[in-house]
């Protein structure tokens, strides 16, 4: 199943993405066109998030018990995953980053696309779970600054 995700992902990534869009603004409208993307992509990074967190975890408790003269085999085992599932993340985030959005929040699956409110430079916001764009925040605000768009359809922010 995630090697058919990816290479949708890619086929997706290839007609849409480019050096110039790293820098790219969105408007809502965008924001909300390349959300199942994101959202896939998203999904699967919170998903393997939990993963990661939980073998780190688990590690740093048999990491108690080991050492030098008492190896532990699941150490080792945890080590080399959690290096794997890291790298996969790693991926997850290189993919958005190609489409132009950030990742902001590995846990909530929070993304921001870079946009402009009022001649400044902002970040449109969404999360995991929202059917669409529907905040935004100035770009040194954050999540806590969130604010929902203008109600009316197709308003321009």
């Amino acid at each position: 199943m995630l090697r058919r995700r990816t290479a949708r992902r890619q086929r997706v990534r290839a007609r849409s993405a480019g050096p110039r869009d790293r820098m790219r603004q969105f408007t809502v409208e965008q924001a909300n066109r390349m959300l199942p993307l994101v959202r896939r992509i998203v999904e699967d990074v919170v998903s393997q998030y939990r993963r990661w967190q939980d073998r780190v975890r688990e590690l740093e408790i048999l990491n108690v018990g080991r050492s030098a003269t008492n190896p532990v085999p699941r150490a080792e085992e945890l080590e080399r995953e959690i290096q794997l599932l890291a790298a996969e993340i790693d991926g997850f985030e290189r993919e958005l980053t190609a489409l132009g959005v950030r990742l902001s929040d590995h846990a909530a699956g929070l993304v921001d696309f870079p946009t402009t409110v009022g001649g400044r430079d902002a970040f449109l916001c969404w999360r995991v779970g929202e059917p669409s764009v529907q905040y935004w925040h100035d770009r040194e605000a954050g999540y806590a600054g969130r604010r929902p768009l203008p109600p009316q359809p197709g308003a321009a922010v």
